[in-house]
């Protein structure tokens, strides 16, 4: 089986000083290993140094967005090969806010994630609901929309993960319930499957959406559920800790 994966979204935020919290995460796994896969995406001006400073540990350092295109005059923007240079292994494509802030589509983040997976990054593609469409009862449809449009076919050749986060639950301390989580993970699986075949199977589906150590344990138990993506709490070592020695 896959190990779990709990990934660290530190969005904006992070400064040099707040390297000692990831050195902190790493001095913690090294002391007391566990069966988990820890990995933290910093703001693109931290990468470099986040991966000196966990350079020889078991935490990862990925990205936070990617451009499609490999290099050109595209002010702002960062290259999958950059980001590789800087040191990162992974990225997260299609954040909510990335979708809903910066117009991202299914088919950019398709782009995106092809690019990334070119330069040898592994992707790790956000889906999910805004509460409107949770309470039209399209949950599923969108989900399953956003899969068939964002994972290309091509993506069965080398690893990358999903992470589903309901939009209306990012940030706000609400929590779908048990069910609607396994309901959501069971109909990205059946996507990906349409998406990719077999390679669903090894590809760990992440939950996101207000993780933190109170509710790491019951969530990360739910039947489909392959780790997380957390946001807020991964900006401490001792509350990342906690969801992680929740698995």
């Amino acid at each position: 089986m896959t190990a779990p994966f709990i990934a660290g979204n530190w969005k904006m935020n992070g400064l040099g000083s707040d390297l000692a919290e990831a050195k902190a995460l790493a001095a913690d796994l090294a002391e007391r290993p566990c069966a988990v896969r820890v990995a933290l995406c910093p703001p693109a001006t931290l990468i470099w140094r986040l991966a000196e400073a966990l350079k020889g540990s078991v935490v990862e350092v990925g990205g936070q967005s990617c451009s499609a295109e490999p290099a050109g005059a595209f002010t702002g923007d960062i290259s999958a090969a950059m980001l590789i240079d800087a040191g990162a292994k992974l990225v997260i494509l299609g954040h909510s806010e990335r979708r809903a802030g910066h117009g991202e589509t299914d088919a950019s983040v398709r782009s995106k994630a092809l690019a990334a997976m070119a330069a040898g990054l592994e992707p790790i593609v956000c889906v999910g609901e805004t509460l409107e469409q949770r309470e039209a009862g399209q949950a599923v449809a969108v989900v399953s929309r956003q899969i068939a449009g964002s994972i290309a076919s091509q993506m069965a050749s080398a690893p990358f993960a999903v992470a589903y986060e309901p939009v209306w639950a990012i940030g706000t301390g609400l929590t779908p319930t048990l069910e609607q989580i396994e309901e959501i993970h069971l109909a990205v699986a059946a996507a990906l499957r349409e998406a990719v075949g077999e390679v669903a199977s090894r590809t760990p589906i992440l939950y996101g959406g207000s993780v933190k150590p109170s509710n790491a344990a019951e969530i990360l138990k739910i039947p489909g559920v392959g780790g997380a993506l957390v946001g807020g709490a991964s900006l401490k070592a001792a509350d990342f800790l906690g969801i992680i020695r929740a698995v």
